[in-house]
């Protein structure tokens, strides 16, 4: 079964790829063009993406785009609360697959710092992100879960997360089935982005999908969200 074979919200568009590679060549394609359009109209582009490790060639052939580097700002929809240079830092994996050659002039804006508590974190964060741009383009991920960003079902902050009248831009956010806790950008400010776009691969994603897009409880399957007419989903066996 492909994508396509879903029923889809009308004006919701969805683009079936063969391969892994494909899709990351034609995501990158077109995430470089919004981004170059971006700048020309504004003198500024805003990418937001997810981390994990389904991006990592999407990121580097992003970096192969060419784009003028330093009128970007790079920043993440969510992040694992463990310093930069740790190997689930979704920060070190942009900086080791997307920030290099000429992509490392982008200016990134982490969500990480040092701090004594997830909370202290997520506080400096939000106030960091106070100086993010206008979102151009946001690349989300989803879990088996039917979680995105760091959204996740049953966490204790995912009802004012997916607020839209919530005055908070990022959130810690209680991950149960993985090592390490997170910080994320909420719902409100997500949604902000003039073009969402969910990448996702896999069989298993797609019956996610199809089960998120036969409900509407958003706190069951909070990926729910973000499934509206303006998003653009990339899928891949």
């Amino acid at each position: 079964m492909a994508i396509c074979d879903l029923e889809l919200p009308a004006g919701l568009v969805a683009r079936d790829f063969d391969t892994p590679q494909q899709l990351a060549d034609a995501l990158a394609a077109n995430v470089a063009d919004r981004l170059k359009t971006a700048i020309t109209e504004n003198g500024l582009a805003t990418l937001v993406v997810s981390g994990g490790r389904s991006p990592v060639a999407f990121f580097q052939s992003l970096a192969q785009q060419s784009l003028d580097w330093s009128k970007v700002v790079v920043s993440l929809a969510d992040e694992r609360f463990v310093p930069t240079e740790h190997a689930d830092s979704n920060a070190g994996l942009l900086q080791r697959h997307l920030l290099q050659g000429p992509a490392a002039k982008a200016r990134f804006l982490g969500l990480y710092t040092l701090a004594g508590s997830l909370e202290e974190a997520a506080l400096a964060a939000d106030q960091a992100l106070a100086e993010l741009p206008p979102i151009d383009v946001l690349i989300l991920g989803m879990g088996d879960d039917g979680h995105t960003a760091s959204l996740f079902p049953n966490s204790p902050n995912l009802t004012e997360a997916l607020s839209l009248e919530g005055e908070r831009l990022c959130l810690p956010m209680l991950a149960p089935t993985v090592p390490h806790q997170r910080l994320t950008l909420t719902r409100r400010l997500l949604a902000s982005a003039k073009l969402p776009i969910l990448s996702v691969s896999g069989q298993a994603k797609l019956d996610t999908l199809r089960s998120a897009l036969a409900g509407d409880d958003l706190a069951q399957m909070p990926v729910r969200a973000f499934l509206n007419p303006s998003l653009e989903i990339y899928w891949c066996p």
